[in-house]
């Protein structure tokens, strides 16, 4: 190889290093840039055309997947209806869901870290404290609280008192960290409670926007107190978890 070759050779290949270098920075700015938001147009339409959302039901949390080149994030959009319109009341929060993603309709099991997807009415909401705002029914978690996930326990999926069990697995409800300090039950698989269909399904405080949950959908303490507050029996409302998109 002479030597005007080599140096035409050693030119292009950190030219195109230079262009390599440079794509990566433009993509890097869109990622920053970009806000993975579902529209008000095409959240209201997915809920309009649910054909399981009843009539009545005013108030919906609804829990999805957005995607954008290498970017995927959940969302929770907190959508009210007014006037038989479906509408974002909120600034979609960011949130977190099982280690293992969603699984899909009737396919979550106990363990398996996936979050349910489906449509599901709210329990009760739930804390450290003695009392939190929202009209929603609260339990103060206390030391002996248990949630009860060994599936072959007839008290299965439920909220009982220590001496009250003789389940071989459950959950703290009071916990010696803050995951539990604010929460909601999501009532998954309560009517009927299936053997090994899943247990203790709520949202609550997330570890941090890089973590992973267990099964559950877990937010910021700030957005969480805000889903609280504004939630309200009387719209019976529902979440709707990673639904079909249209």
């Amino acid at each position: 190889m002479d030597k005007g070759t080599a140096v035409k050779k050693h030119k292009f290949f950190w030219m195109m290093i230079r262009v390599v270098v440079m794509m990566l920075a433009v993509l890097s700015l869109m990622a920053c840039a970009y806000h993975p938001f579902i529209s008000t147009t095409k959240t209201a339409t997915l809920l309009s055309s649910h054909k399981n959302i009843a009539p009545e039901v005013s108030q919906v949390i609804m829990v999805m997947e957005d995607r954008f080149l290498f970017i995927h994030s959940t969302k929770v959009y907190v959508m009210e209806k007014s006037d038989l319109t479906w509408r974002q009341i909120m600034t979609p929060m960011n949130a977190v869901i099982g280690r293992n993603g969603f699984a899909p309709v009737g396919e979550k099991r106990e363990g398996d870290g996936r979050t349910p997807s489906g449509l599901y009415r709210f329990g009760t909401a739930f804390g450290y404290t003695e009392s939190a705002v929202t009209k929603m029914p609260y339990r103060q978690a206390l030391a002996d609280d248990l949630w009860i996930d060994d599936p072959n326990a007839p008290d299965y999926n439920s909220w009982v008192k220590q001496g009250q069990t003789q389940a071989n697995s459950y959950e703290k409800m009071r916990r010696d960290d803050n995951l539990y300090q604010y929460g909601i039950v999501i009532a998954y698989n309560t009517h009927p409670v299936i053997k090994n269909h899943g247990s203790a399904i709520f949202i609550h405080v997330w570890a941090g926007a890089e973590s992973t949950t267990a099964g559950c959908i877990a937010v910021s303490k700030e957005d969480l107190l805000k889903i609280l507050a504004w939630l309200n029996p009387e719209t019976n409302p529902v979440i709707l978890i990673n639904p079909e998109p249209l």
